[in-house]
């Protein structure tokens, strides 16, 4: 993947905020694989009902 599709500075933010850690560039790659493979589930569930529009129903945390 080539795309970040995650905002660093607030993944980063969070983490250190929330949980006093810093953050590897490990862990926004794998941030931003969690999110492509759930849009790509989003959008293959909204395909197979006929439908152009990914909707929040598509988006099932399992999927990961």
């Amino acid at each position: 993947m080539s795309d970040v599709l995650v905002v660093t500075s607030k993944i980063k933010k969070y983490i250190k905020e929330n949980g006093g850690c810093n953050t590897s560039a490990e862990t926004i790659d794998v941030l931003s694989k969690a999110v492509e493979k759930l849009c790509r589930k989003g959008f293959e569930t909204a395909k197979a009902d006929g439908r152009k529009t990914v909707m929040a129903r598509d988006i099932v945390i399992d999927h990961i």
